[in-house]
């Protein structure tokens, strides 16, 4: 692909999950015109609003999955995992409108596609926290998963922030070697 029509995808891309994390309902109209694009550009990139809500979820779920090593290259593992759990958190708030979009545009089961290199990730947060002795030597990544899913699938309203933040400390809590 030309350098240019990799900057106009990547710049439909960025300005979809925008557009997507206001509302779901997004249309790509909207999209073209705010990425700076015709709608011949974003057609040639993107062929149907599923292949563009797609391409959003997989790169959204890519970016949260390759961020564990990053995070504990730079903070004491208890601390990634936390930080982990926010981007999880903010990935939740954007993944459920475009998350239930996509699988019903596309009938893929996206969840089941990406829960191993989910649970890959989790567990080098786990595994660094155990080491480090600052996390539970008996937790896998598949019951953090489970005590972390309320991060996609609940609504909390106005104050969604503050109760994430407060049930997350409760998690991490939960974390704790005894």
């Amino acid at each position: 692909m030309r350098a240019d029509a990799e900057q106009n995808r990547e710049r439909i891309l960025e300005v979809a999950r925008t557009a997507l994390k206001a509302s779901s309902a997004a249309s790509l109209q909207s999209i073209a015109k705010a990425a700076g694009v015709g709608q011949g550009t974003l057609y040639r990139h993107f062929p149907s609003r599923e292949a563009l809500l797609l391409a959003v979820y997989r790169h959204d779920v890519g970016e949260l999955i390759d961020a564990a090593p990053a995070l504990l290259a730079e903070h004491p593992p208890a601390e990634a995992l936390r930080q982990w759990f926010e981007r999880l958190a903010a990935y939740g708030r954007i993944k459920h409108g475009v998350g239930e979009a996509v699988e019903a545009a596309t009938r893929a089961d996206l969840s089941s596609e990406y829960y191993e290199p989910t649970c890959a990730a989790i567990t080098l947060l786990l595994d660094a926290g155990k080491r480090a002795g600052t996390l539970r030597p008996d937790v896998d990544a598949e019951e953090v998963l489970q005590l972390v899913g309320f991060l996609w699938r609940a609504d909390f309203g106005a104050d969604r922030e503050a109760r994430t933040a407060h049930l997350l400390t409760l998690v991490m809590d939960g974390l704790k070697p005894r």
